[in-house]
């Protein structure tokens, strides 16, 4: 059963989700404030977080980047609805999804199953996972899910090592959108969703500049991205 942590200063939303949750096969555990929050994301007993920006003690966005510091465990965040910019700062921030509140039930549980189909995805393929990926000086390793450039190991979050591992096995080819978030979040992209953008532009700062100071990804203007070859 997986294990979910819901971080969120609401306590009937609470009570609520744990009973629809648990009908639904996963085991919700929540947290009131951003400390406790981010000490139990942190304690390594859970599969997933879900994360309310507006939080006593530490806000939404001060939990995730701190946890980004020490983890990448998977961080749905629930935002206002209509406050893009919250959305944005959670994707910069390294949260893997985002659902606006208030959210319908089946909604929420179809973005975090998902999540979890992209996890269980890339952890049950070995015949896929025993392939290494190198590009240059990039080089990628599914069975232990360590990127490295120019022998440095990259910080990813698990959709940014999603957009990588499917950007280089189509590397030079161009990738639209739809495929980067199924592989990355394990579900299609939704309208206005941008959260595929954010996490490539997360992943070109994280890369760095190529030899010759050009960007690792290319954009191809309203059809999706290409890993530059060598």
């Amino acid at each position: 059963m997986y294990q979910i942590l819901l971080i969120d200063d609401d306590f009937e939303l609470g009570e609520l989700l744990q009973e629809y949750l648990g009908m639904e096969g996963f085991e919700l555990t929540t947290r009131q404030d951003g400390e406790s929050g981010l000490e139990a994301a942190l304690s390594g007993d859970y599969n997933l977080v879900l994360l309310d920006v507006m939080l006593p003690k530490m806000n939404g966005f001060e939990v995730l980047k701190a946890l980004r510091e020490k983890s990448s465990l998977p961080v749905i965040m629930l935002t206002a609805r209509g406050e893009s910019v919250d959305r944005v700062l959670g994707l910069e921030h390294g949260a893997d999804d985002y659902i606006p509140k208030p959210y319908h039930h089946h909604e929420l549980v179809a973005r975090i199953r998902a999540l979890f189909r992209r996890i269980e995805i890339s952890s049950e393929s070995p015949e896929k996972s025993d392939n290494k990926y190198e590009v240059g000086v990039l080089k990628l390793d599914p069975s232990t899910r360590v990127a490295t450039c120019d022998g440095v190991e990259l910080a990813l979050t698990g959709a940014e090592f999603g957009v990588l591992q499917c950007l280089m096995d189509h590397v030079g080819e161009l990738v639209d959108k739809d495929s980067l978030s199924i592989a990355a979040l394990g579900r299609p992209l939704m309208a206005y969703d941008r959260s595929i953008d954010m996490h490539v532009s997360n992943l070109r700062k994280k890369l760095g500049k190529r030899d010759d100071d050009s960007d690792w990804i290319k954009t191809v203007r309203g059809r999706g991205y290409q890993l530059v070859n060598g």
